[in-house]
């Protein structure tokens, strides 16, 4: 074969791509560092404002005399009693020993009922996925238990809670399994109804270009019912927690819904507002963090089509 100035070689780039496929340079890199800093710190600064017109209004109520400061004690008189409230939290409890106190213990609760939190979203998510993969895939199987999880689903997880000491006694597992139980049947019919709403034309596809049963499902239909399926565990996620917070109070013996049902029996509210407070940080963490793991794992699609920023 005759090569001539302008004959390309096999396999070379054509002379117009090579062109346009110039590598980022540094100047590129540091304006998209600049771009997201800036986003960051304005998501940032948007967050101080919407808290602190909150922390503002509350106070505000205070000093024209419209909130009763022993009934709704403004931030600055019940975070004026941090070292007060922190023996609450530990295994002395209301002990009139001040040094019975200090951030250790309150640490030790937080991360308590954070596992409690974790491991029934954990379990529950992965277990209605599968649960509902098995209903769609093996008819049998769906025809034999999807009216029984239709029935259980209005039933509120709360009503569970006696069942579950009954059944686990009094410790972590009842509050894990209401947990598990608030998004479980919730996440089995999100499945059902995601597999349904997949295109026909991604299955004819892959079946043309000769997919087995075990590749359609793990190229096809996984990767396009997963970011639904996390939108509907971050919604759930919020339900969870009033969910552990209820069974810390009355099944565990132990938590922040413990604490909060003890702040309650003692008629004091600035370790009620304290407790919530600790309570609202967490949530906020716990739904950033599950939205950077959706970003992770659901790395093919944007952060649109994953519910949130």
């Amino acid at each position: 074969m005759v090569t001539g100035p302008h004959t390309q070689a096999p396999g070379a780039l054509p002379v117009a791509a090579a062109h346009c496929a110039k590598p980022i340079s540094a100047n590129q890199t540091s304006k998209a560092l600049r771009r997201r800093l800036m986003a960051g710190v304005q998501r940032s600064l948007w967050w101080l404002a919407s808290v602190g017109s909150l922390i503002g209004a509350w106070e505000l109520c205070w000093y024209a005399g419209l909130a009763d400061p022993l009934l709704l004690p403004p931030p600055h008189i019940f975070l004026a009693k941090l070292t007060e409230q922190f023996r609450f939290f530990s295994p002395a409890g209301s002990s009139e020993d001040g040094e019975s106190g200090g951030i250790w213990p309150v640490l030790a609760v937080m991360a308590w009922t954070s596992m409690r939190v974790v491991v029934g979203l954990a379990l529950g998510f992965v277990g209605a996925v599968a649960f509902g993969i098995a209903i769609r895939y093996y008819r049998i199987f769906g025809l034999l238990t999807l009216p029984t999880v239709t029935l259980l689903t209005p039933i509120s997880p709360v009503a569970w809670l006696p069942i579950a000491i009954f059944v686990f006694g009094i410790g972590d597992v009842p509050a894990i399994f209401l947990v598990f139980i608030s998004v479980f049947f919730v996440i089995v019919l999100s499945t059902l109804s995601q597999i349904d709403n997949v295109p026909a034309s991604y299955i004819h596809v892959a079946r043309i270009m000769g997919a087995t049963k075990h590749q359609l499902f793990r190229h096809v239909i996984l990767p396009t019912v997963l970011p639904g399926l996390f939108v509907t565990l971050r919604l759930n996620l919020f339900a969870a927690w009033m969910v552990v917070l209820i069974a810390e109070a009355v099944g565990v013996g132990s938590g922040l819904g413990q604490i909060v049902m003890m702040a309650r029996n003692t008629f004091n509210s600035s370790l009620v507002f304290f407790t919530m407070t600790l309570i609202g940080l967490l949530g906020y963490a716990f739904d950033r963090a599950l939205l950077t793991v959706q970003n992770k794992v659901l790395w093919w699609v944007g952060p649109a089509a994953t519910g949130g920023r």
